[in-house]
């Protein structure tokens, strides 16, 4: 388990159309940031709350989630941590399964889990302590749906998330994009009957009605409602049919690729 030395403050900035950047900072302003894709959610808030950036986190090599890396590492001298992949041009250190990442400001520690299939490079940052455990997850999961396999196979993207799956219930899900509501109407066409998608549905639409953010989420409610994590439910399998978990993924995902949410 990566600890954190003391309670950690987390705040989504979001960023470009849909974006979240992670700001996680210490009691004394040093602070870290996850996939920036632009630079001036994170310099405002940097500014407003009196902070230092000492570290940049990247998942994967999308521009929405490094366009301005390179950016604000030169304005700060933040460290740039990103997976080994050419494609991100810009890096201090590179890291990849079971590394570790460790920090003395903000004073913090991750682990470093390869999740392939939204992209082959994709990694995923988990740390936490028993009191706040956190997963930047980037594009793999999000809450209740998962990432387009742009360069993965259904096999390796059930793979990553089974993984993810297994890490503790309390841990917070800190994903790349908000894209919940659009997700939960997605799965209760699947999972109609499932109690505590209907109340993940109804919190997310009152959240986003007053446009508010809709994360982090807690990976025991993505258990719970994430249809991409339920592959094996009685309703899931009702749903998409055939005994073979990898073939009902993809056929999971191909619906989700074709879904669009009902005009009102």
């Amino acid at each position: 388990m990566a600890i954190f030395a003391q309670p950690m403050t987390l705040v989504p900035l979001p960023a470009l159309s849909d974006n979240y950047i992670w700001l996680l900072a210490d009691a004394a302003g040093d602070a870290l940031v996850v996939d920036p894709g632009e630079a001036a959610p994170v310099r405002s808030a940097l500014e407003r709350e009196g902070m230092r950036l000492r570290a940049i986190l990247l998942t994967h090599h999308h521009p929405d989630h490094i366009g301005a890396a390179a950016e604000l590492a030169d304005a700060t001298g933040a460290t740039i941590h990103a997976p080994v992949d050419e494609r991100i041009e810009r890096a201090d250190f590179r890291v990849g399964d079971g590394d570790r990442v460790e920090l003395h400001a903000p004073a913090c520690a991750f682990e470093v889990l390869a999740i392939p299939g939204h992209t082959s490079s994709h990694i995923a940052f988990y740390g936490g302590d028993g009191r706040q455990e956190l997963l930047f997850c980037g594009d793999t999961l999000f809450s209740v749906g998962c990432g387009r396999m742009f360069e993965g196979t259904p096999a390796q993207m059930l793979a990553s998330l089974d993984r993810l799956a297994a890490l503790p219930g309390a841990t917070q899900v800190c994903c790349g994009h908000e894209y919940t509501l659009t997700n939960c109407a997605f799965a209760r066409t699947l999972d109609p009957h499932n109690d505590a998608l209907a109340a993940r549905s109804a919190e997310v639409a009152a959240l986003r009605e007053r446009g508010a953010v809709t994360l982090p989420s807690s990976l025991a409610d993505e258990r719970a409602c994430n249809p991409f994590l339920r592959i094996d439910s009685p309703a899931l399998v009702a749903a998409l049919g055939g005994s073979d978990r990898v073939q009902r993924f993809a056929e999971l995902r191909r619906r989700k690729d074709n879904f669009r949410t009902p005009a009102r």
